[in-house]
């Protein structure tokens, strides 16, 4: 077996990967992060998936013990405006789609729309989201009987993995991404992980063309270890630099390859805390709003072929207003695709190195727990079969194309047209898509997507997503199933009118979820 592993860069990727190795494998292996002081983390506020439980429980950490710290909030899901239209909006929630009759309630919906909001109609999240309410009650309990008694077997052991992801969790977090990354750097260093604040000055290669040790700037001694990790981030000074390994770029289909955002202190209790991020279409790509405990993350993702950075920057503060007179802008150029392999030879990339798109969707998280996950189920003896790095790129390599897929719809299903001159969004309609995702198209306008016909490897989406903005961004006309035309809709009628009872008496009964969280601090 490995005796040692060294992460290559801190931050959310290197901590979290530390973090996980410790306590999934223990005393087995040696963990050494080698991280430079003048490099800092990205991340100015960060959403993610349902699935980050998973991260958490594995790790043995209750919420109460770490969100504080890193000044989290609730996510319920994603608040889409104007990608429909002028003053438009809908919500894509962590919520499956009720069933009836054997049809889902988007179906349904289709058939009788009984409202012009879907996603109130079919889904509790929306209007508790509407209400700024907490998924969970003032005594700490789910706001659904069903998900407190799974939750209890869910936390049992600590050790679930996203491929338990058998139902659908309500909430992901929102966090402050370099407050996680000190949290995790202390629970990490506790249990045995080394730390090197050091820059790598060298990366020395053997005869196979293999990581035979690093060379610092300050330390005397060369680093050396069985298994490097690439947390270095769009650089990839190990996989990409040194061992050369290509990049596969998303660009020709997925155009957004700049970012500037904003820290914004503001009075959370005074604005209200919303339990979901918002994603505000703009004239050459979207705003993020994310609310943390005690500001908001913001930032404007654009396409520099469509804007430039002066004017982005200028329109993300006219967005925010008077309270971003004095926050500091942090201009980034992303590198939107993949490394061909996330795996090579005795280098693994996790993170920005291993691949990104957009955070549309709030995956830069998701890869990176399912990064680490993987190579846990993968993790290599002395022998280095190949066979278990080769299956390790495919899922790697599957899920960051699935959700390339799932963004590109994004775009592609958009109702929003083009203002003035520029035309940022009449060129998404005709932007060549992924193979596969074309033919994919030509379905769902007649059948909405099901398992069977949504991108069909592990990427972190189901169906109902792909149901959820099909209809929210208004762009494709669908029509409901003809079988629905036969068959009597009661049933269905009534599953969404309780639906909105649910919801309507969940919004009065759940805590306000700044309320929620200022008494569990």
């Amino acid at each position: 077996m490995l005796g040692s592993v060294v992460i290559v860069g801190g931050g959310t990727a290197g901590w979290m990967t530390a973090a996980y190795l410790r306590a999934a494998l223990g005393e087995s292996i040696s963990v050494t992060v080698v991280e430079s002081r003048r490099i800092g983390t990205i991340g100015v506020g960060e959403a993610t998936f349902s699935t980050i439980r998973h991260f958490f429980e594995y790790l043995g950490l209750d919420e109460r013990e770490w969100m504080p710290r890193c000044n989290a909030t609730y996510k319920l899901g994603i608040r889409f405006e104007n990608w429909s239209g002028p003053g438009q909006y809908f919500y894509h929630p962590f919520e499956r789609l009720r069933v009836v009759d054997g049809f889902s309630l988007t179906d349904w919906w289709l058939h009788q729309r009984p409202s012009p909001r879907f996603d109130q109609d079919v889904f509790l999240m929306s209007t508790i989201c509407d209400n700024n309410r907490s998924p969970r009650h003032m005594g700490g309990t789910l706001f659904e009987q069903e998900f407190v008694e799974r939750a209890a077997g869910w936390g049992g052991s600590g050790r679930t993995t996203l491929s338990e992801q058998n139902t659908q969790f309500p909430y992901a977090y929102q966090f402050d991404a370099s407050l996680l990354a000190d949290f995790l750097t202390e629970y990490a260093t506790k249990r045995g992980a080394h730390h090197i604040v050091d820059d790598v000055e060298d990366v020395a290669l053997d005869d196979r063309g293999w990581v035979s040790h690093l060379r610092l700037r300050e330390h005397p001694d060369d680093v050396r270890a069985d298994l490097f990790i690439d947390c270095t981030g769009f650089r990839g000074m190990l996989l990409n630099k040194a061992l050369e390994e290509p990049f596969v770029s998303y660009q020709d289909t997925l155009p957004n390859d700049r970012a500037v955002s904003l820290r914004v202190p503001t009075d959370m209790k005074r604005r209200g805390l919303r339990p979901c991020t918002t994603a505000t279409a703009q004239e050459a790509g979207w705003i993020w709003t994310i609310p943390l405990f005690e500001r908001i993350g913001t930032g404007y993702v654009y396409a520099s072929d469509y804007i430039s950075a002066e004017q982005a920057e200028r329109t993300l503060r006219d967005f925010v207003g008077p309270e971003a007179a004095d926050a500091e802008a942090n201009h980034i150029e992303m590198r939107i695709g993949r490394s061909r392999n996330s795996w090579v030879k005795n280098v693994v990339g996790i993170g920005l190195t291993s691949g990104f798109v957009e955070p549309l969707e709030s995956t830069g998280i998701f890869f990176i727990q399912h990064g680490i996950e993987e190579l846990v189920k993968h993790f290599p003896d002395a022998g280095w079969d190949p066979r278990l790095r080769d299956s390790y790129n495919r899922a790697r390599a599957h899920a960051m194309d699935g959700v390339r897929e799932f963004l590109v719809l994004h775009y592609r299903a958009a109702a929003r047209g083009d203002n003035g001159d520029n035309t940022y969004w009449r060129d998404a309609k005709i932007r060549p898509v992924p193979d596969g995702l074309a033919e994919r198209m030509e379905v769902w306008p007649v059948k909405l997507p099901t398992e069977e016909t949504i991108y069909p490897h592990y990427h972190g989406f189901e169906s109902y997503s792909y149901n959820s903005m099909l209809i929210g961004l208004g762009g494709i006309r669908l029509k409901s199933a003809p079988t629905l035309a036969l068959m009597d809709g009661t049933r269905a009628a009534k599953e969404m009118q309780l639906v909105k009872d649910q919801a309507r008496q969940l919004a009065q009964t759940l805590p306000d979820q700044y309320e929620y969280l200022a008494q569990a601090r």
